[in-house]
């Protein structure tokens, strides 16, 4: 048989390779420290398990659930972003329930782009912005990000041809893998440049609610003119550690989101109402396990990147997200420095260049790891030097 051409053009999705590695070093017995995956390790807060068993029991959540959720969780989901961002949602028409925002992030380029179509992704970035993109037979457009910028995309620096054919700009702050922020002036230039040339925005925000030191993101949608010409991704994956529980939203332009309504509408048949009913309750229950969570990722972040400054590798204290993102030491590339790091003292971090060309010369270092291990971790970090 011969597959798709699209399924061969395809690189191997990174964390694949990542966790197959992993999987043959604990298959010889060795133990492993990594810090490669932003999976939180907290466990999902208990009212929002209980809401879920309790709704696991009613038999009107075991049958077929609406591709565009439940309009309760529609409607806690706009009260949430006016509550946190003062935006202001129309839940019938401005809110899109998700498998998880992956799900959402990738669909939406069948919204979109057609054979031939470009759209600016940037670079280094998470790579389904750039794959959903490949699938539909579109061409991503790299937006480089530079330290010296702030990771931020310089929109001047675009060529006039390539942003009078883009279809779509991508962004998403606090970024993964680089942890930047950006304010609303950022995002304002961006809605500027999106009305210029008449292209749609796509921001993903899932780590808003993951800050330090006071710090609180802010939303695209609160940018003048956002919901005219984008809409945002979220997730309760990194908020209120609900990774496994896949869901998320898209919400903000109306035609986009009724866009992507038909896509998933021929696609999925929903998110499962007894989760939809857990998301209604971390979205309208107490919020402090959100600043408790911060704090424990907070003292994680000051202890590693103490600790990687000391042994050469360069880090700032990223106000936001789950990850540190270093320069590794001189004379390696990106994948020398964690191969190397894996073979010697078995710690696994991800490698910049598997998030663009720009992400050469940088590690990701995930603090979705429990204390314990992270403690191994660092110890390790530090023989690793003592050996080089």
């Amino acid at each position: 048989m011969k597959m798709a051409q699209r399924i061969a053009n395809l690189p191997p999705y990174l964390f694949v390779g990542i966790t197959r590695k992993i999987a043959e070093k604990r298959a010889r017995g060795e133990e492993v420290i990594s810090f490669a995956i932003g999976d939180p390790d907290i466990p999902t807060p208990p009212h929002i398990i209980q809401r879920l068993c309790q709704a696991a029991q009613d038999p009107a959540n075991h049958r077929y659930p609406e591709s565009d959720g439940l309009l309760e969780l529609r409607q806690a989901i706009a009260e949430w972003y006016q509550k946190r961002f003062t935006v202001s949602l129309d839940p019938g028409k401005e809110v899109m329930p998700l498998i998880g925002s992956k799900e959402g992030i990738a669909h939406i380029a069948l919204c979109f782009i057609d054979a031939g179509d470009i759209a600016l992704v940037p670079d280094p970035g998470y790579p389904v912005y750039s794959i959903g993109t490949i699938l539909t037979g579109g061409q991503p457009y790299y937006l480089p990000l530079y330290e010296n910028n702030g990771f931020l995309p310089d929109f001047d620096s675009i060529p006039e041809d390539i942003a009078r054919k883009a279809k779509l700009l991508w962004l998403n702050y606090p970024n993964n893998p680089t942890a930047a922020t950006a304010d609303i002036d950022f995002f304002e230039r961006a809605v500027e440049f999106a009305r210029r040339y008449d292209l749609a925005i796509c921001h993903d925000g899932p780590y808003s609610e993951v800050a330090y030191d006071g710090y609180r993101p802010v939303s695209f949608l609160q940018a003048r003119g956002a919901k005219e010409v984008g809409v945002e991704f979220h997730s309760l994956s990194k908020s209120y550690n609900m990774p496994g529980w896949r869901i998320g939203m898209a919400v903000g332009n109306a035609a986009m989101i009724n866009a992507l309504k038909v896509v998933k509408s021929n696609l999925d048949s929903g998110i499962p109402q007894a989760i939809q009913y857990a998301a209604i309750e971390a979205l309208r229950g107490p919020q402090d396990c959100i600043p408790e969570h911060n704090a424990i990722y907070q003292k994680r972040r000051d202890r590693l990147v103490a600790t990687l400054n000391k042994i050469g590798l360069k880090a700032r204290l990223p106000r936001a997200s789950l990850y540190v993102w270093a320069k590794v030491p001189e004379g390696y590339t990106s994948l020398d420095f964690a191969n190397d790091l894996l073979e010697q003292v078995g710690v696994v971090v991800t490698p910049g260049i598997g998030y663009g060309q720009n992400g050469e010369g940088y590690v990701r270092i995930s603090l979705t790891i429990p204390d314990a291990e992270l403690e191994k971790g660092i110890s390790r970090f530090a023989a690793w030097h003592q050996r080089r």
